[in-house]
């Protein structure tokens, strides 16, 4: 793992784990060893636009017509309407990266898998979010669900001149704002999905968040290995033009939608782990080509 930068989030300072003195390099450290090889430990990446940067030992090659490695991450489907593919769906927006300059650092260009929702009018392209650490001097204030202790939490802004807060939630009580960070803002950039959340309850009590047809992380249950599958072949530049890559180094996922669902929060994408579907792992066997 190179760089582990989340967004504000109810799972942040929790996965992985935050404990007083930790700094931004063994907080690094920690994130590595939950995703590093098949540990399964997850990591959350908080709300819109937190990431994470990881790499493989070894280039994964490009390999035409066929999906090139995987990422697992906790999405669910709902038991009542399965089929609508609704449940647990907090998309995750993948970058991909070709060491060009072979110094073994994620420091070349970077490029966008296009999944199923790039094109659409209703994605947003260079959006970019700031969110600020909590005033300590505020006073909480509850909302009426009473699963909102903090209404206004963690106040944000936006490129869209949208503004807004996190609120914080009866379930997690920790700091929601990563306590190894110094800096009183944290700013993301990149490609911003439509909402995919929808109260079926109409007062706030059940949310479902449906999932996008393909090319995202935690997006579709781990089961459904070629919709948690990923083509190189998918790459395209900064202005959606494809692009070719023999391969790539390093991947980058972060949280692809700025939502909040009532008690259920923030939208945040969690992972892992990745796989090279060209070279097989014990008990997992290779995805056939023809399927």
């Amino acid at each position: 793992v190179y760089e582990y930068c989340p967004a504000p989030g109810q799972f942040i300072n929790e996965m992985p784990r935050y404990e007083e003195g930790d700094t931004y390099e063994t907080i690094l450290q920690k994130a590595e060893e939950s995703i590093s090889g098949t540990n399964d430990i997850m990591i959350s990446l908080g709300g819109y636009g937190g990431y994470v940067t990881f790499g493989f030992d070894h280039t994964v090659i490009n390999i035409p017509g066929e999906k090139d490695f995987r990422i697992w991450g906790n999405a669910f489907y709902e038991l009542l309407n399965p089929d609508q593919r609704g449940g647990s769906a907090e998309p995750g927006i993948v970058m991909v990266s070709y060491d060009t300059n072979c110094n073994g650092l994620p420091d070349d260009e970077w490029y966008e898998l296009a999944g199923s929702e790039y094109y659409k009018a209703e994605t947003r392209h260079n959006y970019t979010i700031t969110y600020r650490r909590p005033d300590p001097n505020r006073i909480p204030e509850e909302d009426d669900s009473g699963f909102l202790d903090d209404i206004n939490y963690i106040p944000w802004s936006d490129s869209d001149g949208a503004s807004g807060h996190m609120a914080k939630n009866t379930f997690h009580n920790q700091s929601y704002y990563p306590l190894w960070i110094k800096a009183d803002t944290i700013s993301f950039t990149g490609t911003r999905l439509a909402p995919n959340g929808i109260d079926l309850s109409g007062t706030g009590r059940y949310y479902v968040l449906y999932a996008y047809d393909w090319g995202y992380v935690d997006n579709h249950p781990n089961e459904y290995d070629e919709l948690n599958s990923f083509d190189i072949s998918w790459a395209v530049d900064s202005e959606g033009n494809k692009v070719h890559l023999p391969g790539v180094d390093f991947v980058r996922v972060y949280t692809g939608l700025n939502q909040y669902c009532g008690w259920l929060g923030e939208t945040s994408t969690e992972l892992s782990r990745a796989q090279d579907l060209h070279i097989a792992l014990p008990g997992i066997p290779l995805p056939d080509p023809l399927k």
